[in-house]
């Protein structure tokens, strides 16, 4: 099966909908040839990670969690320290809540590529956008 490559810029929409469209991509819904046990070998490469927006004030306000098993082990991490750090784990977090809960779930985020900044490592030329 031959890897078909897509791009999508992280700062044209809010993160929600972008999660949407990549994970979707990355099953392969939008393929005549979709079957939900099947990997669909959709790569899909994000840039402007550090460009990602949120609607209305969930700017401020949302957290992201890590619980360690331990009494006392809950962390807390801010959207705006997240994207400062590691804005490429923000687009990952919301991409993986959105994919099922299944072994497939890490193959599809194998596909996933996800960069900072416009420019990509990938020695790929012909990416194609998924529509907005």
């Amino acid at each position: 099966m031959d890897k078909k490559y897509f791009i999508i810029d992280a700062g044209a929409m809010p993160l929600g909908r972008i999660a949407t469209r990549i994970a979707n991509t990355l099953r392969g819904k939008n393929s005549p040839s979709f079957a939900p046990n099947v990997l669909s070998g959709n790569v899909v490469v994000v840039v402007n990670a550090n460009q990602v927006k949120l609607s209305s004030s969930k700017e401020t306000s949302k957290q992201y969690y890590h619980y360690s098993g331990y009494h006392g082990g809950l962390k807390t991490k801010m959207f705006s320290e997240l994207k400062e750090n590691k804005p490429e784990n923000i687009i990952k977090f919301a991409v993986k809540g959105m994919l099922p809960k299944n072994k497939l779930q890490k193959e599809f985020l194998k596909n996933l590529k996800i960069f900072k900044t416009a420019e990509h490592n990938l020695p790929v030329k012909n990416l194609t956008p998924i529509k907005e």
